[in-house]
């Protein structure tokens, strides 16, 4: 009996149940057809960076037990972009995502594993019983000593059945560029992030006519370089590019690095990252000693002094400078959510497109759907956004304009911006002179950026693999406000337990050789929501007290825990586990008193 069994006993896990397969060629899944084989069910949706994230930490996980586990993803939209069955299938293309794929839109197979938190990882083991639960981030080796125990049991059971399981790749596309990001005019041309095909190249009048990476996945420097999933763009000044060598600076996303290039020699470098994601630990410092996280954007504002980059996967704004070689906090907490004020204060919702000007530097949160900026004197403000749960299309007053997942934002010349509004096909702008929203175009294939050349608004279609000269018909549109279909939970008055359960994987212990292992802070929209008990501790138990006096809201959870290897106390192993959640609340007289939020491990209490 594996040790999650031993302690919790035994959970039937439910049925998969959705509209459809894919990377299955066409063929339903159910668990009976799984066991023997320990399945690991991975709840996400396409628009969360974390859940991005995931994918690439099971990868390793799922190659060293490919004969004996069977990744399921369960799709589990957000917005309503991402409940299309096309739009899906596209992400998971996209993302190159290599096992089966539960399309779930009507959040049937979340609901019945109880999940609150995009991502959440399950295990469930040959007899199909649920042995471990775990949200959030940095769980692969976790998975590992978990799936390894799984396997030892059953094989010794007689119980595991070795062999490949149900992923059919699907037939392979071709086109020129492959989702492509972003783009920026320079001297020759327009330089393209792009990002499927692992690389940057120039177009010149609409021609394909140079290639700064090999096209394979990777992160060498020098004349052959590669890149993975690169992102934005920024086109340095002219002094500044004389002084340190390289013209462009490459957000490379998923490599967690910023890499420079030069656009004459062809050359790459690596200019700021270590390769690994931030998960904790400093911030400021040398640029190549410190830690990046999926930097989706990056435009030079001179006020700043430097490169801006959108820190997309700690809903952060960083600064790196490159004639110093050093990068900063710029902006953000770490929090996920919509609050405006001095910039160390304010919280980021996954910031994905940056836009700069002279007094402004103009940013998109795709998570709450907004458009926000940040003055000179680093006060944040937002333009158009309500919060994490709230979007759709509709124009008018910029306090009642909706949006839906935007990624990005082009400064146009009379002062207003250009929104590439992702999920609702559209280009969109906002009159700072008028405070209103507009549409200037439709029908677009997830526009992801624009770019102005010679008076003509060129937008990244992303999702049709091309660069668009777009004819702009403005118009107002009057469409329908959504929410996130998240269920709330019903909580009660007063003093409320908030528990993150954690419980370090098999062969190792919480790492309390420095002090405390864990971290959590609880913040509320409306701060109102709470009487009592925000703000940051060490223990992963807290009470809070909840208001009589708001009716409903968002509990903002930020925790991690630190578990290190047993069997060596000085040179072991130690492994970081990260989650945030944003957990819509109603208050109820008969509401719950205590609220479990499972980070890993399952929760013993009912």
């Amino acid at each position: 009996m594996t040790t999650a069994q031993s302690r919790f006993g035994r959970v039937r896990a439910p049925e998969l149940v959705g509209r459809g397969w894919l990377n299955t060629n066409g063929k339903d899944v159910r668990l009976a057809d799984l066991r023997g084989k320990v399945v690991l069910l991975d709840f996400w949706t396409f628009c969360c960076i974390n859940c991005l994230h995931v994918l690439d930490e099971l990868r390793p996980v799922e190659a060293e037990f490919h004969d004996v586990l069977v990744t399921v993803g369960v799709h589990s939209p957000k917005f309503a972009h991402e409940a299309d069955p096309e739009a899906l299938k596209a992400a998971v293309e996209r993302y190159d995502v290599r096992h089966p794929v539960l399309d779930d839109p009507e959040l049937t197979t979340w609901q019945a594993y109880a999940v609150k938190a995009w991502p959440t990882l399950v295990v469930v083991d040959p007899e199909g019983y649920v042995v471990h639960v775990a949200a959030g981030e940095g769980h692969a080796e976790a998975l590992r000593r978990v799936i390894g125990e799984v396997v030892a049991e059953h094989d010794a059971k007689g119980t595991l059945h070795r062999g490949d399981g149900p992923y059919v790749p699907p037939p392979a596309a071709e086109s020129d560029l492959r989702f492509p990001a972003k783009a920026v005019a320079t001297a020759n041309g327009l330089l393209v992030a792009d990002t499927a095909h692992h690389r940057i190249v120039e177009l010149v009048d609409g021609e394909l006519t140079r290639a700064f990476g090999t096209g394979e996945r990777g992160r060498e420097d020098g004349d052959r370089p590669t890149f993975s999933e690169p992102s934005g763009l920024a086109v340095l000044p002219d002094y500044v590019a004389a002084q340190v060598g390289y013209d462009v600076v490459v957000a490379d996303t998923v490599n967690h690095l910023l890499r420079g290039l030069n656009t004459t020699t062809g050359t790459v470098t690596t200019v700021a990252g270590t390769g690994d994601q931030w998960r904790d630990g400093p911030t400021d410092g040398p640029a190549t000693g410190i830690d990046l996280t999926s930097p989706w954007d990056v435009v030079w504002w001179e006020p700043a002094g430097g490169v801006v980059i959108a820190m997309a996967g700690n809903h952060t704004i960083g600064l790196f400078d490159p004639r110093a070689k050093t990068i900063s906090r710029f902006a953000g907490t770490t929090v996920e959510g919509l609050l405006d004020g001095p910039a160390e204060e304010a919280f980021f919702a996954q910031t994905s497109g940056l836009a700069a000007t002279d007094d402004r530097l103009w940013l998109v949160d795709s998570e709450t759907s907004a458009l926000r900026w940040i003055d000179r004197d680093r006060t944040v403000r937002t333009a158009v956004g309500a919060g994490l749960f709230d979007f759709g299309h509709r124009d008018g007053p910029a306090e009642k304009a909706l949006l839906q997942h935007p990624l990005g934002v082009t400064a146009l010349p009379d002062g207003s911006v250009a929104i590439a509004d992702t999920y609702n096909g559209a280009i969109r702008r906002y009159d700072p002179a008028t405070d209103e929203v507009s549409t200037l175009a439709t029908g677009l294939a997830e526009p992801s950026g624009a770019v102005l050349v010679d008076g003509d608004l060129l937008v990244v279609a992303s999702a049709a693999h091309r660069i668009e000269r777009t004819a702009l018909a403005p118009a107002i549109v009057d469409g329908a406000a959504h929410q996130v279909r998240r269920p709330p939970t019903d909580i009660a008055a007063g003093d409320l337990e908030l528990v993150v359960v954690f419980t370090p994987p098999p062969g190792q212990k919480l790492d309390e050789r420095y002090g405390p292992s864990s971290r959590l802070e609880i913040t509320a929209s409306p701060p109102e929501l709470l009487v009592d008990g925000a703000g940051v501790t060490t223990d992963l138990t807290r009470t809070i007290r909840i208001s009589d006096r708001v009716d409903s809201g968002v509990l903002h959870v930020v925790a991690q825990a630190a578990a290190c290897d047993t069997d060596d106390a000085e040179h072991g192993a130690c492994h970081l586990t990260r989650q945030d959640w944003g957990v819509p609340v109603r208050i109820t007289a008969d509401g719950v008193t205590r609220l479990p939020l499972v980070m890993g491990g399952l929760d013993d209490r009912p």
